[in-house]
């Protein structure tokens, strides 16, 4: 099975990623694209597949993905793929594979040391070359990391940039564009975004002369400053022409819920003035980051090794510990903070844990267990936060222009990326969708569901000839059952494989084939296509 190979979808039920009902028809695929639709017989292909009884729809096109490093380790993808993820967008929250220079490219060292990547660069184009040797599974594009550019010119400390740096960071930039990146990122909660003022980041968007690129934001907060931040991003698209996109929308935390509301009608009242908004959203109501993400941001500034200092030090940390303790004042906060990765072997009893439970076996207060557990991992600490209301998730999921992003790394099921406790989402999220507010509890049509899923998000990525079934399109394609589809995997147990999902093809090449991996490797870099 490969490339090279005919291949005949016969019988099935075709969702073609726009938001319209479904119909019956044959589908002809010849090497990596389709040939045509229609009715055909089973002499007119080497390789017949029979979809009777299944749906057939655009592989799925995750938004909002962190797979830039993961697929250097592993480029088999296979917990993407065994739910119907097809392509990838990378490089989300400022956080980029590339570039990475001085500072930046310091900071992410460990992060390559500890999955075993031994090559090393600097610009996009190197990190796509390196990528595209080792042969990966499904379709990736990028966007350039702000956290990354910023990191190369000005390092983790908080300040402006000069006149010289901004240009600096402006020419890096457009280098990444240049090499093919699909737009720019920021992560504004995380160092060294969270220093940068909202001039910076629409001198860097005004920057961009295509305006088919997309400006995208995990914001400034999601929790108590949610209103003012959405506010950021839209004077962001004003002010600079751009498209813009809200990372994994939300409402963080139970004091901030009553604001989803007041966010849509801000989103809503941009779109209606002419502003190209969109958001993406998972269908879970827990998160998942570095643990020290908690922190006050003062507590970030000049990088790791400051950080780590400040936690060490006597008074800076009474202080960081008493701003912690104001903002876990309610009853069950440590209840809802999982560990999900700890570097060391020592402690790796903690992931799966809450860090209520981990306080009591380690008879601390959890303030005090949180700061000595960031020293002694060295930052290097996942977690998992339950701090979302199911009612809005729902209500973020209806909206017509919100799509579908995992917010996490492709894995697999053995391997260097079979790591820790992870968040399910990196294994459930699409057929999560599907089973839950599609099957069950009808929050949205399959159709719409599908078109989130493929169609909108290609289009607003700008991902051409992909995210839909039509004569010529890339035949990147899933085929499932819609009465059985169901994620399996838990916050107890995130490594299982959803149910339901029969075929996956990546460029004409079957990935999944009749319900198994078959190794298969055929996916692309998608650089950017100019304007």
């Amino acid at each position: 099975m490969g490339n090279g190979v005919d291949i005949l979808i016969k019988g099935g039920l075709i969702y073609d990623g726009r938001p319209l009902p479904p119909y019956p028809a044959d589908i002809l695929i010849s090497g990596q694209r389709i040939h045509s639709i229609g009715t055909f017989s089973l002499n007119d292909a080497d390789l017949v597949l029979d979809a009777q009884g299944l749906a057939v729809a655009p592989g799925f096109i995750d938004v909002h993905a962190h797979s830039d490093f993961t697929l250097m380790a592993d480029p088999r993808a296979e917990g993407k793929l065994c739910q119907g993820v097809t392509t990838e967008i990378n490089g989300n929250c400022g956080m980029s594979a590339a570039p990475l220079m001085n500072k930046a490219f310091e900071r992410r060292e460990d992060d390559l040391r500890e999955l075993d990547i031994r090559e090393r660069w600097n610009t996009l184009r190197e990190y796509f070359d390196l990528l595209e040797k080792r042969s990966i599974a499904l379709n990736v594009a990028i966007l350039a990391g702000h956290g990354n550019i910023r990191g190369s010119v000005i390092g983790y400390d908080d300040r402006s940039p000069s006149p010289g740096e901004l240009a600096e960071m402006v020419r890096l930039l457009a280098e990444s564009v240049e090499q093919g990146a699909i737009g720019i990122s920021t992560g504004l909660i995380y160092p060294p975004g969270i220093y940068s003022k909202t001039e910076e980041l629409i001198a860097l968007a005004c920057s961009l002369e295509d305006k088919a690129l997309i400006y995208t934001s995990h914001m400034r907060s999601e929790g108590t400053n949610l209103v003012d931040a959405v506010g950021e991003v839209l004077r962001i698209g004003r002010e600079s022409g751009m498209k813009v996109h809200i990372s994994h929308i939300k409402t963080a935390g139970m004091n901030n819920w009553h604001k989803a509301d007041e966010v849509i009608a801000m989103l809503r009242e941009a779109i209606a003035a002419g502003l190209r908004v969109s958001c993406d959203r998972y269908p879970y109501t827990a998160s998942s980051t570095d643990l020290d993400s908690i922190l006050p941001s003062w507590a970030f500034d000049g990088g790791n090794e400051m950080e780590i200092r400040r936690l060490k030090g006597e008074a800076e940390r009474e202080k960081i510990g008493k701003e912690l303790k104001e903002q876990s004042l309610q009853k069950d906060y440590w209840e809802r903070i999982l560990v999900s990765s700890i570097h060391s072997e020592k402690n790796r009893w903690m992931e799966g844990k809450t860090m209520a439970a981990i306080a009591g076996e380690l008879n601390m207060d959890p303030v005090d267990a949180v700061i000595s557990i960031l020293v002694e991992e060295r930052l290097r600490v996942g977690a998992i936060f339950f701090s979302m209301s199911e009612e809005n998730v729902r209500k973020f999921l209806s909206l017509p222009f919100c799509m579908i992003g995992s917010d996490s790394s492709a894995r697999s099921f053995d391997g260097p990326t079979k790591k820790g406790s992870p968040h399910p989402r990196g294994f459930g999220t699409f057929p999560r969708l599907f089973r839950k507010y599609v099957k069950e509890d009808r929050l949205i049509s399959f159709e719409d569901a599908v078109n989130k899923s493929t169609a909108l998000a290609a289009q607003t990525f700008g991902l051409v000839d992909r995210g839909e079934i039509r004569q010529g399109m890339y035949a990147d394609l899933v085929i499932f059952d819609p009465e059985t589809i169901k994620d399996k995997a838990g916050f107890d147990d995130p490594f299982r494989k959803p149910e339901g999902i029969r075929y996956v093809l990546v460029n004409g090449c079957p990935a999944i084939w009749e319900g198994r991996l078959t190794g298969r490797r055929a996916g692309r870099v998608l650089r950017r296509t100019r304007h």
